[in-house]
């Protein structure tokens, strides 16, 4: 794992995820359903745990939903998904927990939005309320600004104070201050309601790369609360997992952020758990975590004119990903296996010497023979028309015999 020096902060228990205090960066994601669609949810959410989310939030936004949610979270019980679920609150958040205990007691957590609660205005009953359900119940909160809905109290405030400057800074610059005092004030209010900081979780998220990392590590110098990280609203396809990336690698590489998201837009009837996918492989990449063997492949040239190295590497990465959910539970250090689909002689056996276990397909023109290499030694060449499917059983093979289940241990 990466030596990288984190943001210190108190541990948060998060329904038995533990968050922040130097712990594993912890992975989460949101389901898109209709929360009153029991099923529909119950499924998505599922579907997400197994893809290794670690926390996953719903929405709690009427009477409906919130009536639900104790019935989500006790079907997921009963299939063995143990997975913390968060309630999603704004606007009526402080009406819906106190008219619905069962569902406050059922959620592992409550994200509040300092912006749409009356925090800051002449009474913030709404936001202590929801605080004093957080302490009845024993729940942590996220307390989660989002710069498209900052409190317009302070950033009027904040505007009219930068206005009376000899040399007042860009009004950007003055929103990014806005949400970084909005979240560190609101944690302050939280904690004179009696709240401790093991019970915090603060996030300010934005939607540009730059103006993101700039507040994080804003927030990561003025307070020691624990730090949800993501970039809101990143989009879809490419530009979305692609700026994702970037923001949360710069900060993650500063030792800034406790828990993740990545905020994708899924095409109409998409997977959801790509989100859960892209978080894992930004920390797997930066070498933080590790979750599942990785796949090394090269990317073809003319060399490599058939698309044989392309279906392997595709179809070893494929059943790597379906394996994992048995093998994280009976052979401990698979997840950090490294697996090489290399497709000639320029670069193959050199890449396939520093994997576990690695292949070099022939390219155009070559000797129709792959070699395969097994820790660093050359221990196979294989021919004709069958060297995919003896790769996998070599593969297959290899971690029968390197990662022993648990059991045998």
């Amino acid at each position: 794992m990466a030596q990288i020096v984190r943001h210190q902060t108190a541990v948060v228990n998060v329904g038995g995820v533990e968050v922040g205090g130097g712990r594993p960066i912890v992975v989460q994601s949101m389901t898109n359903t209709d929360t009153a669609d029991t099923t529909a949810t119950v499924n998505q959410v599922a579907a997400l745990a197994r893809a290794g989310s670690e926390l996953v939030r719903v929405t709690v936004n009427t009477d409906e939903a919130a009536r639900a949610v104790p019935v989500i979270c006790d079907t997921l019980r009963n299939f063995g998904i143990q997975v913390p679920i968060v309630g999603d609150f704004h606007y009526n958040g402080h009406l819906l927990l106190k008219k619905y205990p069962e569902c406050a007691k059922a959620l592992s957590k409550y994200r509040i939005n300092p912006g749409n609660v009356n925090i800051g205005r002449r009474t913030d009953d709404n936001f202590r309320t929801m605080i004093e359900v957080a302490l009845e119940y024993g729940k942590p909160v996220r307390i989660g600004v989002n710069w498209g809905s900052l409190d317009g109290v302070l950033l009027a405030r904040l505007m009219d104070e930068n206005g009376r400057l000899a040399d007042p800074k860009p009004p950007e610059e003055v929103m990014k201050r806005a949400l970084v005092q909005s979240a560190i004030e609101s944690a302050q209010a939280a904690e004179g309601y009696g709240m401790g900081r093991d019970k915090i979780i603060l996030s300010a998220k934005m939607s540009a790369v730059q103006d993101l990392i700039d507040v994080y590590r804003m927030l990561a110098r003025e307070c020691d609360y624990a730090l949800h990280v993501g970039l809101t609203e990143a989009g879809m396809g490419a530009k979305g997992i692609v700026a994702t990336t970037a923001a949360l690698s710069v900060l993650l590489q500063d030792g800034i952020g406790d828990t993740i998201r990545a905020s994708l837009t899924p095409p109409p009837g998409g997977d959801r758990t790509e989100e859960v996918l892209v978080s894992q492989q930004i920390l797997q990449s930066l070498g933080l975590r590790s979750f599942t063997p990785q796949v090394t492949a090269c990317p073809g040239c003319g060399r490599t004119t058939s698309t044989y190295f392309q279906e392997l590497a595709e179809k070893i990465q494929g059943y790597l990903r379906e394996q994992m959910p048995v093998w994280k539970e009976s052979r401990p250090g698979v997840e950090e296996m490294k697996v090489a689909v290399m497709g000639c002689i320029v670069n193959g056996p050199g890449e396939s010497k520093h994997a576990n276990i690695g292949i070099s397909l022939p390219g155009t023109f070559e000797e129709p023979k792959a070699p395969v290499y097994v820790d660093g030694q050359l221990v196979k060449t294989l021919k004709g028309e069958r060297i995919a499917e003896e790769f996998m059983e070599m593969l297959e093979d290899y971690v029968d015999r390197r990662y022993v289940p648990a059991a045998r241990v």
